[in-house]
């Protein structure tokens, strides 16, 4: 059997007060804690030694049995001696001994803090105070009603296209309890929007109300506009006559579309600003962003003979303006 040495668990020396053993257990549980650590095993243990430590060391009668029993384990250990050869008897629990142990932290308090998921005391632990000696199952008794407990929040990742970020949307939300949702996404919102649906999450235990439940918004990317904060960019492709001779080119935004003029000789790359055309604000969405249009020329193609003389004239032209 291990011996658990519950002060270096701890982190504090064997004259810590009370009020250190209270101050390191919280800094380390939250630490280890699994909500925190998700799936990690390693701190999943750690936790339970922790709160094992602790069990102990917070309750004056389990902590004077360990010192105890500490004190002539030591003297034992450098005597040589064997863990299964030690006199176990003289320390292990007797049925019943347990009861009556104090609490430093009662069960409401401590569910509040830390949940549910403490307890799985070990061999050592049940050895020296019995199965009945932890925390986690002195708060079964029958005198105990545990206290309504808020159920936890959660969060879903929705996906909805641009479009339906600028025009706001509707999803259907579906649960294995048999829950139905429907949840509305307003306009403007934006890949990483956190959209909050008020006691929609995961239902409390006792009567006590459920969690929030909060929408992760990922947008997709468009195929025509691309995106940043609440302007929009778009690619005007603009014949070589308007270029050259000046004219109208169309530019669609994703409500409307408008006649964008182009000044004689505006050259290739040009960006132009559409002052409110672009994506709703999320907080104020009668107020828009700014569409950005840079223009590009779209060069003719499959030229006919006549064309291409044509071509061939201007070309010389051009080489004898420019000389």
């Amino acid at each position: 059997m291990e011996y658990k040495d519950y002060y270096q668990i701890l982190g504090v020396g064997k004259t810590a007060s009370q009020k250190d053993i209270k101050k390191a257990y919280r800094k380390l549980a939250r630490q280890y804690h699994p909500d925190v650590n998700p799936g990690d095993k390693t701190s999943e243990e750690r936790f339970k030694e922790i709160n094992e430590a602790n069990e102990v060391l917070s309750d004056a009668e389990k902590r004077q049995k360990y010192d105890q029993f500490g004190a002539q384990w030591q003297q034992y250990e450098q005597t040589g001696g064997q863990p299964e050869d030690f006199n176990w008897g003289q320390w292990t629990a007797q049925p019943g001994g347990a009861r009556a142990y104090s609490r430093t932290v009662s069960p409401e308090e401590y569910e509040q803090i830390f949940g549910q998921q403490a307890g799985g005391f070990s061999d050592f632990f049940e050895t020296l105070f019995g199965s009945q000696g932890g925390r986690a199952s002195s708060f079964g008794t029958r005198d105990y009603q545990p206290r309504p407990r808020h159920g936890r929040d959660s969060e879903h990742t929705v996906q909805i296209t641009l479009e339906e970020a600028f025009h706001g949307a509707t999803r259907a939300l579906h649960w294995e309890d048999g829950r139905q949702i429907e949840a509305k996404i307003p306009r403007g919102v934006h890949t990483g929007s956190r959209i909050r649906l008020g006691r929609q999450g995961e239902p409390g235990a006792g009567g006590g109300q459920a969690g929030d439940l909060y929408l992760k918004i990922y947008v997709t990317p468009d195929a025509t506009f691309h995106r940043e904060g609440d302007d929009l960019k778009v690619i005007v492709l603009v014949s070589l006559f308007t270029f050259l001779l000046g004219g109208k080119a169309p530019v669609s935004a994703l409500d409307k579309s408008v006649k964008l003029t182009i000044p004689q000789g505006t050259t290739n790359g040009k960006v132009f600003r559409l002052r409110g055309l672009g994506m709703p604000k999320l907080n104020n969405p009668d107020e828009r962003g700014d569409l950005y249009a840079t223009i590009e020329a779209q060069l003719p193609e499959h030229l006919s003979e006549a064309e291409i003389k044509l071509v061939e004239q201007w070309r010389q032209m051009r080489q004898e303006t420019d000389k």
